[in-house]
């Protein structure tokens, strides 16, 4: 489960069973420990974010801070994607 970066108590993460085939490029987020059923954030070819779920129940506001940091962040989150995976594809 690698983790990319900590936003205040969230953690912004891979984790590193993501199904075969590989879904597309996305991060999860989770106050405290990770889970697998944690928020899931899609990552555009654009670098935007698109909600895939919101299973931590992250506050609305609170997510919306979370995915703009996030899209600032895509880059760096896309380059780890790649050396962690070897491979992206993203959603449609």
């Amino acid at each position: 489960m690698p983790q990319i970066f900590k936003i205040g108590e969230y953690s912004i993460y891979f984790w590193s069973n993501e199904n075969d085939p590989l879904e597309p490029v996305h991060v999860h987020i989770s106050e405290g420990t990770p889970t697998a059923n944690a928020t899931k954030i899609w990552i555009t070819s654009n670098g935007k974010c698109s909600l895939c779920n919101n299973n931590s129940k992250i506050p609305s506001k609170t997510l919306k801070l979370l995915m703009r940091i996030i899209e600032s962040q895509h880059k760096q989150i896309i380059s780890k994607w790649k050396e962690h995976f070897s491979t992206i594809t993203y959603i449609v």
